[in-house]
């Protein structure tokens, strides 16, 4: 890769993060002709294709896949080392903050984080992109800048800080008539249930829990966010099974409420993740120290 300036090796990672010159024109914001020429001038340093069609698409040469994760590498360190120092003063912060969220986390903290973002460093944009992949490698290369949520097999250095946790409890309508009298488990069990998932499932952790006690449930809809479970029971009879903290929050923007589940299921643990990289970085440590503010403030968001 001797041959190979920054420029030309900061294309070269977004072409093999994209598989596709229009998608790595977009990431640059080139024009994809410039891409093309770019890619022309990597193939003549290389000495190889570096992607080559496949059906519709493009997929790397093998001499690509071994040089991926070293460009990668290059690319990162040189970003970091040519980046400029970084005021440490909140309100002289200039910056996007990229945070991956469920739908859940957004009415929870969402609304707080923005209003205090303003007040505090008003020059920071905060990005909220949704649950994906949650893959590590969004957090090491600075894609990801903070993760919120239920966090699952984590990378050994990434950081982890746990927000609190919530209970789970059943959301229904207002007017739906599972909004009064006792919840028993025969009753609950009986009701339509709405699921989340965005990969579609019907059955979750909550199915076996039913069978230990001699029940099943009915699942009428699977939707795939949280907010649309709510938008659905708001106007059935139906009820859906969620935290406890969004059910609160939702709940002042749509007519819902919450009611108990009555199961013994285990509470939901939230927490926050980041890239050590980032550990004395300015803007991350006001996000990371807001957040934490905020939902350590009692009953306003997640209780520890």
């Amino acid at each position: 890769m001797a041959d190979l300036d920054l420029n030309l090796l900061v294309a070269l990672d977004a072409l093999l993060r994209e598989g596709s010159v229009a998608r790595a024109a977009e990431r640059l914001n080139l024009s994809a002709p410039a891409m093309s020429r770019t890619l022309t001038r990597i193939r003549t340093a290389l000495g190889d294709p570096v992607l080559v069609r496949a059906g519709q698409g493009l997929v790397p040469t093998p001499r690509a896949l071994a040089l991926r994760e070293q460009v990668r590498a290059v690319v990162r360190d040189a970003t970091a080392l040519l980046s400029p120092g970084t005021p440490t003063a909140p309100e002289r912060l200039t910056r996007t903050l990229t945070l991956r969220v469920n739908d859940g986390v957004i009415p929870l903290l969402g609304n707080a984080l923005y209003q205090r973002a303003r007040e505090e460093a008003p020059g920071l944009t905060l990005r909220f992109v949704a649950e994906g992949t949650e893959d590590v490698e969004s957090l090491r290369d600075g894609e990801v800048d903070l993760d919120i949520g239920v966090q699952g097999a984590l990378g050994p250095e990434i950081r982890v800080q746990r927000l609190g946790e919530e209970p789970s409890v059943c959301l229904v309508g207002r007017a739906s008539a599972l909004a009064k009298g006792r919840m028993t488990l025969e009753r609950f069990a009986r009701a339509e249930h709405v699921v989340v998932s965005r990969r579609g499932r019907l059955r979750t952790p909550l199915d076996a829990v039913l069978e230990e006690h001699g029940h099943e449930r009915r699942v009428t809809a699977v939707v795939p966010n949280l907010l649309a479970a709510a938008a659905l029971v708001a106007r059935t009879g139906a009820l859906a099974v969620v935290n406890g903290g969004f059910a609160r929050a939702v709940s002042t923007l749509m007519p819902v409420r919450e009611r108990p589940v009555p199961l013994p299921l285990s509470p939901i643990v939230v927490a926050q993740v980041w890239h050590p990289r980032f550990d004395r970085d300015p803007a991350h440590v006001w996000l990371r120290r807001t957040v934490k503010a905020l939902c350590d403030e009692p009953r306003r968001l997640l209780s520890p």
